[in-house]
């Protein structure tokens, strides 16, 4: 098999943030190949588009093109453009907008690069965030008990970026630091059990990660054990102690997508939650299958 690097050329009459999303997810399904990834911004004319098919054809490397144009036409020439010039494409915009013509029985207004709307769904996400950073280690004990979700576990071990990412969700999270010798605020072993997850993380990747945050920081903690293989073992045993005492799952970030850990945390603490009659707070927007609950 060639080594070749391909490409996947976006197409979009707007950012094309959706399709490289679907493109990087994609890809993650090929990880011996290596791709790239050209995106084709407002293509919102014919003698603009025409021009982005012209670079695609030119490329010389194996090609495939994702678009996302909600104008009939400027799809269709897309369209034909990759079949004339045999180039595997995928429309990820024309067969959203015929299924939802279907089941509201009018059809898609066409107009290229209109924003989502603004709605409750907005303001919660920029609340949660907020909420997150202001939250972030632990620095306000008492707003513990408002989060929906609360995180524990050593330093480096992923707590800020998925606090941040479930607050993107529509979350609000906290994460606290489990440092040995150091007891944890009061306020978590008030918090309701369900609400709390545990992080870990394989020994050798946290020193990887310590070790490059001590480089930056001039060799700070390099004394104290915090970037010490040997000591962050001993620092495991202690803090898996306080999350057998607080009875709390443990997701291991080792090699996990922020994404794919989120979308764990959030499963683990609504089925917790509905073990002793109680719920996550589910953000607006967000519906489990079969689910009554309406936001």
């Amino acid at each position: 098999m060639s080594a070749e690097p391909l490409e996947i050329h976006i197409i979009a009459d707007s950012t094309g943030e959706s399709a490289a999303r679907v493109a990087r997810a994609a890809i993650t399904q090929f990880p011996t190949r290596e791709f790239s990834i050209v995106r084709h911004r407002k293509m919102n004319s014919t003698a603009a588009l025409l021009g982005a098919l012209e670079s695609v054809k030119s490329t010389g490397r194996p090609t495939a093109v994702f678009f996302t144009l909600v104008n009939e036409e400027l799809s269709l020439l897309v369209r034909n453009f990759c079949t004339d010039a045999d180039i595997p494409y995928a429309d990820l915009m024309t067969d959203a907008m015929h299924a939802l013509e279907r089941i509201t029985g009018i059809e898609a207004d066409q107009v290229a690069m209109r924003p989502p709307g603004v709605e409750a769904e907005y303001f919660v996400r920029m609340s949660a965030i907020d909420f997150a950073v202001r939250n972030d280690d632990g620095s306000l004990p008492e707003a513990l008990r408002e989060c929906d979700i609360c995180l524990v576990g050593p330093s480096r071990s992923g707590k800020t970026p998925l606090s941040i990412y479930l607050a993107y969700m529509g979350y609000k999270a906290v994460n606290v630091p489990l440092v040995p010798g150091i007891k944890p605020p009061k306020e978590l072993d008030e918090l309701d059990r369900w609400r709390i997850v545990g992080l870990t993380m394989d020994a050798e990747r946290l020193l990887k990660i310590r070790g490059e945050r001590v480089r930056g920081m001039g060799g700070f903690g390099t004394k104290d054990g915090y970037a010490d293989l040997a000591k962050i073992y001993d620092e495991l045993d202690e803090i898996a102690k306080v999350h057998r005492r607080l009875g709390c799952p443990i997701i291991d970030t080792t090699g996990v997508a922020i994404e794919e850990a989120a979308s764990r945390i959030v499963d683990i603490v609504d089925d917790r939650a509905r073990r002793v009659g109680s719920r996550l707070r589910r953000p607006p927007g967000i519906v489990r299958p079969g689910s009554d609950f309406k936001p």
